[in-house]
């Protein structure tokens, strides 16, 4: 009898114990709330590689991101890439030569090896500025409050950068890139606790998104980087989801030649943020 109630008294504890476990939630990154198309005070604006085609601030430069900042309220789109020795650094490229006084593959070295190098600016200018630590990025972001979306380069597993998220405790103020279904959904798995940024260029691609069973509150849909029926932008906001319009590329040489109203028309079609490669122009657009 003694037995059977120390048995009992044990299974008792342990169904308790599991159930308290599974009340134990990781918090809701605030940016799931945040970005809702009933709302405004979010980002219209997503600055595509941190700021390109400044004269004397390089892409993916924390400099770049300061001074931006300083200037229009954004979002700001960087991409992370690993080192030799698996240190998360910003860099878009495979190699380095294109963006620092370097050579060599990013992967091929390690982060005493790129300190060495200093980064220029799209003219080829050299800076003194130097290739930021991912760790460094968000540390800014989390005491400015500002917001990154982060791409994810083909050599990081999303599961290195989730956890430096974490270790940070940035979540707050990152949405993880995905590119197809498959990312996001492993995204999900990883961190159902952050937003993503999920492709959603048409009807196919957003129904299999609904098929993966993420929820639509985890998603930002990007759009792409042409101008969809204003009918998708229109079920997607239907879905609560707010919708990014990648208007790098085309649409912004579009509205340099055009005019600055494109990113107006593009807005009022729908397109909740604009991901650009002219942030001052199209949000000076947008928002005056």
């Amino acid at each position: 009898m003694k037995n059977f109630l120390l048995i009992f008294i044990l299974c008792a504890f342990i169904g308790c114990k599991s159930s308290t476990d599974k009340k134990e939630t990781i918090e809701v990154s605030k940016l799931i709330e945040l970005f809702k198309p009933s709302r405004s005070d979010y980002p219209n604006i997503s600055v595509h590689r941190g700021g390109k085609g400044l004269l004397n601030y390089p892409e993916n430069c924390l400099e770049t991101l300061k001074y931006i900042n300083e200037n229009i309220y954004a979002i700001y789109e960087v991409d992370v890439a690993q080192t030799k020795d698996g240190m998360l650094v910003l860099m878009h490229d495979n190699s380095i030569d294109r963006t620092t006084t370097g050579t060599g593959k990013v992967s091929s070295l390690t982060y005493n090896e790129l300190k060495e190098f200093y980064l220029v600016d799209d003219y080829g200018n050299e800076t003194q500025f130097k290739i930021p630590l991912f760790t460094e990025i968000l540390s800014w972001c989390k005491n400015n409050n500002v917001i990154l979306t982060i791409d994810i380069k083909r050599s990081v597993k999303q599961e290195n950068v989730i956890k430096t998220i974490r270790n940070e405790n940035a979540q707050d103020n990152s949405i993880i890139i995905t590119y197809d279904v498959e990312q996001a959904k492993t995204a999900y798995q990883l961190a159902p606790e952050l937003l993503l940024s999920v492709s959603a260029r048409n009807n196919e691609e957003f129904n299999r998104l609904l098929e993966a069973k993420i929820p639509t509150e985890n998603m930002l849909a990007f759009t792409g980087t042409r101008l969809s029926h204003e009918s998708l932008f229109k079920r997607l906001h239907d879905n609560n989801i707010v919708c990014m319009l990648g208007t790098l590329g085309n649409l912004d040489k579009s509205a340099q030649t055009k005019g600055d109203d494109l990113y107006i028309k593009w807005k009022i079609t729908g397109a909740d943020i604009m991901a650009t490669d002219r942030p001052f122009a199209a949000f000076k657009a947008i928002n005056n």
